[in-house]
C-alpha cells in the first residue's frame, strides 16, 4: 500500500523546507535507510532518509521548490500502483491542516500576548521530529543544565525516539533558562522542551503560556491520544519507581549526574555508577572519578539484585513508563504475530564437530570466534541456496532477496535491538565475529545508527548463552523467517548403533507460511545442518 511522505521537521525551528537535490527519481526502488533527498532547512542542508520500502511513485516538491513542514513531499508504494486518490486526499488534508495551524497559531499568539511577550533574544525550543514516524520523544539525558551557556552546535540532550536514541543539538546561542521535560519524561513533537535566551531573563510566564496553548490545541483535537499528555504530578510519581538501578544516587534529587564520557567509561569497565562519588559541579560524575574509582569498598557486597522489602500480607507494585523503544517493539511484534501465519520447524544438530572446529580455529593467534558467529555464517551460506527463506511478502508479489543481510537480536534494558550484519555470506568468520561484538556493545549503549538496524533479510535470536535449550521467536517483519538458537547440551546420543556421550543443539525455525512452505523450510534446515555439523565446508 502506498505511503505519503511529508516534509519532515529537521530542526526545532524549521517551518518549511527546500528540496536542494533529489537522490532518487520516480520509478526508482527504495530501501529502508536510502537517502531520498537533501533538504535545506533554516539552519543547514541535511540528508533525509526513507523509513519505507517500495517504488518512488510521485515527487511533490521539485528541486529548488519550498514547502511547509508536513506537506506532501513524495509517495512510495508498489510499482504501478495508482496514487491519484492519495493525491486528491493529500490536497484536502493539506488545506485542513493549514486552516488548523492558522487557528492554533492565532490561539497561541492570543495566549502569549495575554500573559507575556517574548523578550528579545529568547527562543522557545520544542521537541523535534527526528524521524518521519516520530510522534513523541523521551529525554534520555540532559547534557546541559539551567544556567549553562549554550553555543550553536552544542548537544543539548539525548532524545529517545521510536527508532533510536539520538543527540539533539542547539541551533541557538545563549543561556539555558528553562527545562520543560526532566530526564525520562516524554512529550509529543512540538511540546515545550527548553527555553534559551539572555542570562537572567524571567521566562516562567512564557513557559506557562506555551504549555497552556499546547494543552488548548490538544483539547480541540478531541482524540483519545490526548490521554498521552501527562500532568507533572504523575510524571514525578512514575519517576520515583521507574528506575530501580539509580535509587541509591550521588545526589539529593534521586538522579545520577554523569558526563557522557564518564558514563561510557563506566559501562566499558563494568562500574556501577551508584557506587561512584562525583567530584564535578553539583556532584556530577566526570572522567577522573571513573579513572580513580576503587571497587574495594563494595567487594563484600553481593552482586545479586536486592528485592524490595514488602510487609507480609501487603499488596505492592511499581510502575515503569513504557519507553519509546518498548512501544515500537510491542507494535511491531503484535503486527507480525497477528498478520503473518507463523509455523515452526524444530531440529536438533550434532555439535561435536563444531566444538572441535571452534577450538582449533581459536588456537590461531589473535583469533576469536563464537558458536553464534558460526551459525550466522552457516545461515548466510544456506540462505543463498534457498532464496525463498530469504524473502519478503507484499500483497501482490514476493521479493526473493539475492543479498543476505542477517539481523542478530541483542537484548538491551528496554527490549530488543536487531543490528544487521550486511552481506554476511561474503564475510569471514572473524569479520562476522568482530561485527557482532561491535554491534552488541553499542546496542547496549544505544549508540547504533538507524542504518545499522535496517535492511535485514533474515534474523537469528540466540538464548543459548542463558541456558535456554529450546524456544520460539516472532518473525521480525518484513523477514519471512527467524531462527531460534538454544544451548549446546551434553547428553547420551546414538552413533553407529551405539549410545555414546555427545553434544547437541536445538534450533527452531519460525516461518511465514505465505512465503515459506513446510518443505522449503525443511530443505533450508537440511542445508544448514550440513554446514553446522561439518563446519569446515564453510571455509571452501
Amino acid at each position: 500500500m502506498a505511503e505519503i511522505i511529508n516534509m519532515p521537521r529537521l530542526s526545532d525551528t524549521m517551518e518549511e523546507g527546500t528540496v536542494a537535490a533529489w537522490l532518487k527519481k520516480v520509478g526508482d526502488k527504495i530501501e529502508e535507510g536510502d537517502i531520498l533527498a537533501e533538504i535545506e532547512t533554516d539552519k543547514a542542508t541535511m540528508e533525509f532518509e526513507s523509513f519505507h520500502e517500495g517504488t518512488l511513485l510521485y515527487i511533490g516538491v521539485q528541486e529548488g521548490e519550498t514547502t511547509k513542514v508536513d506537506q506532501l513531499l513524495a509517495i512510495i508504494g508498489e510499482e504501478g500502483e495508482d496514487v491519484s486518490a492519495l493525491l486528491s486526499g493529500a490536497e484536502d488534508k493539506q488545506e485542513e491542516a493549514t486552516e488548523e495551524k492558522e487557528e492554533e497559531a492565532s490561539s497561541a499568539d492570543e495566549a502569549t500576548s495575554e500573559s507575556e511577550t517574548l523578550p528579545e533574544g529568547v527562543v522557545v525550543v520544542t521537541m523535534p521530529r527526528l524521524s518521519d514516524t516520530m510522534e513523541e520523544g523521551t529525554v534520555a539525558t540532559w547534557l546541559k543544565k539551567v544556567g549553562d551557556v549554550v553555543e550553536e552546535g552544542d548537544i543539548l540532550a539525548e532524545i529517545e525516539t521510536d527508532k533510536a536514541t539520538m543527540e539533539f543539538e542547539s541551533f541557538q546561542s545563549g543561556t539555558l533558562l528553562y527545562i520543560g521535560l526532566g530526564e525520562g519524561d516524554s512529550a509529543k513533537v512540538d511540546a515545550l522542551l527548553a527555553i534559551i535566551g539572555p542570562a537572567g531573563t524571567e521566562v516562567s510566564g512564557i513557559a506557562k503560556s506555551f504549555k497552556a496553548s499546547v494543552n488548548d490545541a490538544a483539547k480541540t483535537e478531541e482524540s483519545p491520544k490526548t490521554t498521552a499528555v501527562k500532568t507533572e504530578t504523575p510524571k514525578q510519581e512514575t519517576k520515583t519507581v521507574s528506575a530501580p538501578p539509580v535509587q541509591n544516587t550521588n545526589t539529593a534529587t534521586g538522579r545520577i549526574f554523569v558526563s557522557p564520557l564518564a558514563k561510557k567509561m563506566a559501562e566499558e569497565k563494568g562500574i556501577d555508577l551508584v557506587q561512584v562519588k562525583g567530584s564535578g559541579e553539583n556532584g556530577r560524575i566526570v572522567k577522573r572519578d571513573i579513572e580513580n574509582f576503587t571497587p574495594a569498598a563494595v567487594v563484600a557486597q553481593s552482586s545479586a539484585p536486592v528485592a524490595k522489602f514488602v510487609a507480609s500480607g501487603q499488596e505492592d507494585f511499581d510502575e515503569k513508563p513504557n519507553s519509546q523503544m518498548r512501544k515500537a517493539i510491542a507494535k511491531n511484534l503484535a503486527k507480525s504475530k497477528f498478520t503473518a501465519p507463523h509455523y515452526y520447524l524444530n531440529v536438533e544438530f550434532d555439535m561435536d564437530n563444531a566444538m572441535a572446529f571452534r577450538a582449533q580455529y581459536n588456537s590461531i593467534p589473535d583469533t576469536k570466534i563464537s558458536f553464534n558467529d558460526m551459525i550466522v555464517k552457516a545461515c548466510a551460506l544456506a540462505l543463498r541456496q534457498h532464496p525463498q527463506v530469504n524473502s519478503q511478502w507484499f500483497d501482490d508479489k514476493m521479493r526473493l532477496n539475492n543479498h543476505v543481510h542477517i539481523g542478530v537480536a541483542v537484548a538491551v534494558e528496554d527490549g530488543l535491538l536487531v543490528p544487521v550484519v550486511k552481506f554476511a555470506n561474503e564475510q569471514s568468520l572473524p569479520q562476522i565475529g568482530a561485527a557482532v561484538r561491535d554491534f552488541a556493545g553499542r546496542a547496549r549503549k544505544k549508540k547504533l545508527s538507524l542504518d545499522e538496524m535496517e535492511g535485514s533479510t533474515f534474523t537469528i535470536s540466540n538464548l543459548g548463552m542463558f541456558g535456554i535449550e529450546s524456544f520460539t521467536s516472532i518473525i521480525n517483519q518484513p523477514n519471512s523467517a527467524i531462527l531460534s538458537v538454544g544451548a549446546i547440551v551434553a547428553k547420551p546420543v546414538v552413533k553407529n548403533g551405539q549410545v555414546v556421550a555427545g553434544n547437541t543443539m536445538k534450533l527452531t525455525l519460525a516461518c511465514d507460511h505465505r512465503t515459506v512452505d513446510g518443505a522449503t523450510g525443511s530443505q533450508f534446515l537440511q542445508t544448514l545442518k550440513g554446514y553446522i555439523e561439518n563446519p569446515v565446508t564453510m571455509l571452501v
